[in-house]
């Protein structure tokens, strides 16, 4: 009995620490080096289409560079519809480039599609945030509700966390 507790704290440990260690990538919501370099190699397996469905690499022109800017992304599915939610809120880059792009983007998966990213309302979000950390535990630490929790839970931190409909604008 003695032994679980000892293990249970040595884990419970480890998970604040990588909390910590993931928030200190994103800190001031931009990646830093280090996160930028492992970014660059997710976005390298996500494009390749050899993951599952659901790790794309959205890409979107930069508001201020003019360029394609890359990133791993994970996609939500609720209700047979694709999501984009932003762990780190409204101020995360890809989503004002997204917002200044007028919601045109691409998501490359083996191959690269043309899309539509739509807002979702904020009362329509909570499903979605829901599913979004079923999906993606790199998230967890910057979204303040449990993976498990109720809906109800979501509700209350909807509003800090856009979430975009990925509509394909060509089919293939």
């Amino acid at each position: 009995m003695i032994l679980r507790i000892v293990e249970y704290g040595s884990w419970y440990r480890r998970g604040i620490i990588l909390q910590n260690i993931k928030r200190w990538l994103y800190r001031g919501n931009r990646p830093n080096w280090i996160a930028q370099i492992l970014n660059s190699g997710w976005n390298v397996i996500h494009s390749s289409g050899i993951m599952p469905n659901y790790l794309v690499t959205l890409e979107v022109i930069g508001r201020k560079s003019g360029q394609i800017i890359a990133l791993p992304v994970v996609v939500a599915l609720v209700d047979g519809q694709r999501y984009l939610v932003s762990m780190l809120g409204d101020e995360a880059q890809w989503v004002l480039n997204v917002r200044a792009a007028n919601g045109k983007a691409y998501i490359r998966s083996g191959r690269r599609i043309e899309v539509l990213m739509e807002e979702v309302p904020v009362a329509q979000r909570p499903p979605i945030l829901k599913a979004y950390l079923q999906r993606a535990p790199g998230a967890r630490p910057h979204i303040p509700v449990n993976k498990d929790a109720p809906l109800a839970e979501f509700e209350k931190v909807a509003a800090s966390f856009p979430a975009f409909r990925i509509v394909p604008t060509k089919t293939a």
